[in-house]
């Protein structure tokens, strides 16, 4: 597996467990008739075909949760598909803003700037970009995130207090999946998972997240370690 791809698969994953693992603030708002309208495909929307009731029910929750968080703050655990592990800081500013850093001696980051996601290679001594729309990160930073449309439904498993729910770009699936595992009644994020083009499987667990505070504008902005590279911690 290369640097780049693990890079690529850690931003989709963490961008999208950073939402989706915050407090429910949306419940009342989506048990309302305004928030379920609200939420609710329109005409120029691709349908989700196979999807029950229940289902949207749960996608129409899901989906409230994740927009109701604008900023957020988090350490986190990630497994790489090799079986190493790798802990850091997230930041996640929405619309289009995230920052991945990991712990030393671990000198990668990355930075999405709101149109770019930046990766650096410490080891190499390299920086590499990406317009965030070619990446699945996009999914998740978007002003207004949607569980329809450009995204689909690909699947929804339930068991005994849980619910999983996997995305693909309606667009272009072949990108990889996104799996959110929640536990249910309230739902609260457990574990998320990135399986990518080639294949590989990445699991990111977000460890005493924070959220809604004001977040350092530096944070988003890719300097060059040679420059004086700017850190959140």
């Amino acid at each position: 597996m290369t640097r780049r791809s693990t890079f690529r698969s850690a931003a989709a994953a963490l961008c999208l467990a950073a939402a989706a693992a915050a407090p429910l603030l949306a419940a009342d708002a989506a048990a309302s008739p305004a928030a379920a309208q609200a939420s609710s495909p329109g005409a120029d929307q691709v349908a989700q075909a196979g999807l029950s009731a229940r289902d949207e029910a749960d996608i129409a929750r899901i989906e409230a949760y994740l927009n109701s968080i604008r900023t957020l703050r988090s350490r986190f655990l990630q497994a790489a598909p090799d079986g190493s592990l790798a802990r850091g800081t997230f930041f996640m500013q929405r619309p289009g803003k995230m920052r991945i850093e990991y712990d030393p001696p671990i000198g990668n980051y990355i930075v999405a700037d709101g149109w770019f996601i930046h990766f650096w290679d410490a080891e190499l001594r390299q920086q590499s970009n990406a317009p965030i729309g070619s990446t699945l990160a996009e999914l998740i930073l978007r002003d207004d995130l949607l569980l329809s449309g450009a995204v689909t439904v690909n699947d929804i498993q339930r068991g005994p207090g849980r619910i999983e729910i996997e995305l693909v770009e309606t667009k272009d699936p072949a990108k990889g999946r996104l799996t959110l595992v929640f536990e249910d009644s309230p739902l609260r994020l457990r574990k998320w998972r990135v399986l990518d083009a080639q294949g590989l499987t990445t699991e990111v667990a977000l460890l005493d997240p924070q959220f809604g505070m004001p977040l350092d504008r530096r944070l988003f902005t890719f300097v060059s370690p040679d420059f004086g590279r700017f850190r959140g911690d």
